[in-house]
């Protein structure tokens, strides 16, 4: 009997992944670094372990995976979490994002990469890594200290700066223009698509879930719900934005509703599986050759993550009327870049405007940030 490759691949990909994780989860790393590993050890680029052999079929589920994590964000971000986090978390979220773009910004352009890149490197250098917080607050038991509050706040307003973030990009950037009809138009379907979630999060969603309460066991809600978020991330993806702005929009209509917990919970064994592959296979991106060559640049852009995530944190923080102390303990846990910057670098790559060599060079930065 014939085993078909794709089931060979999964099979190698989440044998190598469980092994990983095992051993940083008894290093006390994130279990995302381990899965990046795996990924390194199935990829062409060891030839002393086995090797995947359909790349392009684990692309596929790597975006499935994007899907699950963007859909779970939004789960756990809400209008009303973000009126709560206050004016702490908005105030320090938008000195971080604006001044860590500029700052890559012109680490890139001082480095020769051209203006597009340069852009896009500053939009992945200055969104912090929420999977990789949440996960070690989880294992350290600090979710209830006043900072880790004041941590989550900043990330719910990065996320959603992100996702705008990767709008601008999916509308101005595959124009190739900043002006006249290109930019009316992207402005245009952002409203309408803005209109659409309005609509969907305060009406008819809701109004769905009570009246078919009574039908609803835990089979049927996860059903419906998955197939309503695939179903916004086709309609984004019609509408010309990425699919990861149309799972995070259906899991934050979710999020307004009485069921949003209950869903969370239902999503959370298939979000794991899914955005296990999807770190796999940014392991699997991994290029030894590139890295080797952009050792200088990668070690610039780790000091500049980690300095100017701290520094511009602190200034974000003391604006806001936090004390010293508060604000030293939550900006130093905001300088690892993660899952967005691998995102919006894959956007980057699929829309063929950024060059090939900035996503191993950001997964680089990403693995040595997160250690650090």
């Amino acid at each position: 009997m014939t085993i078909p490759p794709l089931i060979n691949d999964l099979a190698l990909i989440l044998i190598s992944a469980g092994l990983t994780t095992i051993i940083f989860k008894w290093l006390k790393q994130p279990v995302v670094l381990g899965y990046i590993v795996a990924g390194c050890l199935v990829s062409s680029q060891i030839t002393l372990t086995p090797t995947v052999s359909g790349v392009s079929d684990i692309g596929t589920w790597a975006d499935i995976g994007v899907v699950f994590l963007l859909f779970s964000l939004g789960l756990d971000f809400s209008f009303k979490k973000l009126f709560k986090v206050g004016r702490t978390a908005i105030i320090s979220a938008v000195v971080i994002v604006t001044f860590m773009i500029v700052l890559g910004f012109f680490v890139g352009m001082a480095m020769g990469w051209g203006m597009t890149n340069s852009f896009l490197l500053g939009g992945m250098i200055s969104m912090s890594s929420t999977a990789i917080i949440i996960k070690a607050f989880d294992d350290m038991g600090l979710k209830s200290q006043k900072f880790t509050k004041i941590v989550f706040g900043i990330l719910i307003v990065e996320d959603l700066i992100a996702i705008l973030l990767m709008v601008l990009i999916s509308t101005i950037f595959v124009g190739k223009s900043f002006e006249g009809k290109e930019l009316l138009f992207g402005v245009f379907k952002l409203v309408f698509f803005l209109v659409v979630w309005m609509i969907s999060g305060i009406y008819f969603i809701p109004i769905i879930l009570r009246k078919a309460k009574r039908f609803f066991n835990d089979e049927t809600l996860l059903v419906f719900a998955l197939g309503l978020c695939f179903g916004m991330v086709l309609f984004a993806m019609k509408v010309g934005f990425s699919s990861a702005l149309g799972a995070f929009v259906m899991g934050s209509i979710f999020a307004e509703t009485l069921e949003a917990e209950r869903i969370e919970k239902l999503v959370l064994p298939m979000k794991d599986i899914f955005g296990a592959i999807f770190f796999v296979s940014v392991g699997m991106m991994v290029d030894f050759d590139v890295i080797l060559e952009y050792t200088l640049p990668i070690l610039i852009l780790v000091v500049t993550v980690v300095i100017g995530q701290i520094s511009l944190a602190i200034i974000g923080l003391l604006l806001s009327g936090q004390n010293l102390k508060t604000t030293i303990q939550s900006s130093f846990c905001l300088t690892q870049i993660g899952e967005f910057a691998f995102i919006i670098a894959m956007l980057g790559a699929n829309l063929g405007i950024i060059d090939e060599f900035i996503y191993p060079v950001i997964v680089a930065v990403s693995v040595i940030t997160i250690f650090v």
